[in-house]
């Protein structure tokens, strides 16, 4: 009996195809370290290529998001393990000033009616604090000629309680007058009895 390889080269000749002496091609794949120091594996780093981290027993896909390079580039993998682009990092004084002159072709001058109106939204403001300073004075006014009239009235004897005052109370007897029932009889009885 041959050797299956052998069977695949006889195979292969009897076909026209050539076969390379090793029958699995190992591809050597691009390693790059994030700026944290994770290794990360790709058989290229470009678009659409598959993109791993290595670890000590495996491999495992890079999950979605941006990862900052060693080499100051950025690597977006958009779905899991997968390469969207690798771009150049912008700076963050680029940013801020992208965001600065957005802000500023949004700003533009005050019409004459927006500051009048303005103007007028101010003599509101301050009349209504002119107002509420006047209510203070006013009340002031009023405590200290309350306090005033206070001072200058005698005051009263103070009250006291009288817990063993004489005090009467009426008993109300109802229906003394009624003509007694059976039932009324035999409580009266009850009642003599026990007495």
């Amino acid at each position: 009996m041959k050797n299956p390889l052998e069977m695949l080269k006889e195979i292969k000749s009897v076909l026209g195809i050539e076969l390379s002496e090793t029958p699995t091609e190992e591809t050597k794949l691009a390693q790059m370290t994030l700026e944290n120091g994770t290794i990360i594996e790709a058989e290229e780093f470009a678009p659409e290529a598959e993109v791993f981290i290595v670890t000590e027993e495996d491999k495992i896909a890079l999950p979605v998001g941006e990862y900052a390079l060693e080499d100051g580039m950025i690597l977006v993998v958009e779905a899991e393990g997968i390469i969207k682009e690798i771009k150049e990092a912008t700076s963050e004084e680029e940013v801020v000033e992208e965001e600065v002159e957005a802000a500023e072709e949004e700003m533009s001058y005050a019409t004459k009616e927006e500051l009048a109106e303005v103007k007028s939204m101010i003599e509101e403001i301050k009349a209504m604090i002119k107002d509420k300073e006047d209510m203070a004075a006013q009340t002031a006014e009023v405590e200290a000629q309350v306090k005033e009239e206070l001072s200058s009235t005698p005051a009263a004897a103070p009250l006291k309680h009288n817990p063993e005052g004489n005090v009467e109370t009426k008993k109300v007897t109802f229906g003394q007058n009624r003509p007694q029932s059976i039932q009324d009889r035999v409580f009266a009885r009850i009642a003599n009895i026990q007495k």
